[in-house]
């Protein structure tokens, strides 16, 4: 049995959960997620009154691919149940002289130093605020989708170590290096 797959998953008043052979939707206050599961996979809730319920994911078979699946979907089901009813969010710090972001309607335009302003289109569902002085925050239910965009904003010019100029998470260390040193000969 995998350890994180027989772990319940809390799931508060107001949220549903419904599976079906072939997916498992989550519907909360901020939305509804769905995502394909195994077919030897099931879900079992056990409801608990106005507090809410757990829900477990049980495997009907020992195949190799059903143990593959079962601490995945059991740990997606976690994140759909936390992206309805929190959401999740990502910061991100543009550094450089005369850079910064801007939100153009369903793009977000970067200015990091190249000859033309980036573009990167924002996906449906996901929210993004570019709050003075250089700040990025993107918003929403889903954290894959929230996450590859904020890699994708990242990635248009990653922080270097030298002058620590470029985008980087506002969690994000950079280590600095030292530059070269010319020595006395």
């Amino acid at each position: 049995m995998s350890r994180l797959g027989k772990v319940p998953v809390s799931v508060p008043a107001g949220v549903k959960i419904a599976a079906d052979t072939t997916s498992l939707t989550v519907t909360g206050p901020k939305g509804s997620l769905k995502f394909p599961m195994h077919s030897d996979l099931s879900l079992e809730t056990v409801s608990q009154g106005t507090s809410g319920a757990t829900a477990r994911i049980s495997r009907k078979s020992d195949s190799r691919e059903a143990r593959a699946h079962h601490g995945m979907t059991r740990a997606m089901l976690a994140n759909m149940v936390r992206g309805v009813t929190e959401g999740y969010e990502r910061r991100l710090e543009v550094n450089g002289v005369g850079w910064g972001a801007k939100v153009d309607g369903k793009t977000v335009v970067m200015t990091v130093g190249y000859c033309q302003p980036v573009r990167i289109p924002i996906p449906q569902g996901v929210t993004v605020e570019c709050p003075p002085p250089n700040g990025i925050v993107i918003k929403g239910i889903d954290r894959q989708v929230v996450g590859q965009l904020a890699a994708q904003i990242r990635a248009t010019r990653p922080p270097e170590p030298y002058n620590a100029k470029g985008v980087k998470y506002s969690d994000e260390t950079i280590k600095r290096k030292q530059g070269k040193s010319f020595g006395t000969t």
